[in-house]
């Protein structure tokens, strides 16, 4: 486990922390005007390893080359100049820190971080960390990497679970949810309505950036159910009809061993390491498609319909009789940042069928194939 400490003076920021992956939807904004919960459990911490934050260069301020050094190969709005490596955690694991009053950057209903670093050091004064809690952002607070220093605690860190571990804990990420109105209830009278969940949608916006760069331009099918109900229609939409059809399969712990003419595998990552699931055998050669762990548990060994939420409990061995949550009212759609994001990233993007898709992703987006 480590502390991190200003850079300045040596004063403790953090609670003592433990490292895990960076959430694909770290840097999601969902819908308009909502509040999202916390990004990160209390006691972790995820490091990205790009750059993020301002100052930002538009893509014509930016030479190809470099744009390429950068693993970047493909055109995007505007990249940043920030120091890569900065450090997310958890609001409430924060220390020794206050806001800096006039750094509220361009928010609606909190704080963004538009304009650098909005909490300082409360023993220096040194600019340490951006505070995020604004409408539709997930709240975090993220370390500038250039202003604090890693420091091990005492004790014995604990090694990353197994994957049958992680399997043994079941902590699945449930489709759809309730999402909170920040607005105070809509024209029902309520005060959230039930979505399809953020997470869901950026998991399923990087996946399809793998899906179709797997696909060499060929249709492909997903296995029936929530797979094909989050995958299927985007991916008509964007390959050709015909043969010769490409498969894509759930594989991973627990599952059976994947057909050895799998094209495509859609497989977790392990929520600790970022590592992702590896097949035995020849199905290893597969394409692998990443998927949060959570995501991919919930897809490859579904759950009951969810009760909706009500207080107080009931004695032991008596079941509850609650009518299931109520599904979204509209079809899926991935989330179209992390598909761009994640598409740009990958060398394949310089084909010119994938470079069209990514120049008609406005299109796409105004036909429901992808969110806003």
């Amino acid at each position: 486990m480590f502390v991190f400490v200003c850079a300045g003076c040596g004063s403790e920021l953090t609670s003592p922390l433990s490292e895990v992956a960076l959430p694909v939807h770290a840097h999601q904004q969902f819908g308009n005007g909502l509040q999202l919960p916390v990004l990160m459990e209390s006691g972790t911490f995820a490091v990205d390893p790009e750059p993020w934050g301002p100052p930002w260069r538009t893509w014509e301020e930016i030479d190809p080359d470099e744009a390429a050094a950068r693993s970047v190969y493909a055109p995007v709005y505007a990249l940043s100049d920030g120091a890569p490596g900065a450090i997310v955690m958890a609001p409430g694991d924060t220390r020794g820190t206050v806001l800096i009053p006039d750094r509220r950057g361009g928010a609606c209903c909190g704080m963004d971080g538009a304009d650098g670093p909005n909490m300082a050091c409360e023993a220096c004064g040194l600019p340490v960390a951006s505070r995020i809690d604004d409408c539709s952002l997930w709240q975090a607070v993220w370390l500038a990497p250039n202003a604090v220093r890693r420091r091990p605690v005492d004790g014995v860190e604990a090694a990353p679970l197994s994957w049958a571990e992680l399997m043994a804990e079941r902590r699945s990420t449930p489709p759809f949810e309730p999402i909170a109105n920040t607005w105070g209830g809509s024209r029902l009278g309520l005060d959230h309505f039930w979505s399809w969940s953020p997470q869901w949608e950026a998991a399923a916006g990087r996946a399809l950036a793998h899906l179709l760069v797997a696909s060499q331009g060929r249709p492909v099918t997903v296995q029936e159910g929530l797979v094909e109900e989050v995958f299927q229609r985007a991916l008509d939409a964007l390959l050709p009809a015909g043969p010769p059809v490409q498969r894509a399969l759930l594989a991973g712990p627990g599952r059976p061993a994947p057909d050895t003419d799998a094209d495509i595998l859609l497989v977790p990552v392990h929520p600790q390491t970022g590592n992702t699931w590896v097949p035995p055998g020849p199905a290893a050669s597969a394409y692998p498609v990443p998927l949060p762990f959570g995501v991919w548990l919930w897809l490859a060994f579904p759950e009951p319909d969810l009760p909706l939420p009500a207080s107080g409990g009931l004695p032991d061995g008596v079941l509850r009789d609650d009518l299931p949550a109520p599904r979204p009212h509209r079809l899926f759609r991935a989330d179209s940042a992390a598909f761009r994001h994640t598409l740009t990233r990958l060398p394949a993007v310089r084909s010119p069928w994938l470079r069209e898709i990514l120049e008609n992703l406005t299109q796409h987006m105004r036909a429901g194939l992808f969110c806003w």
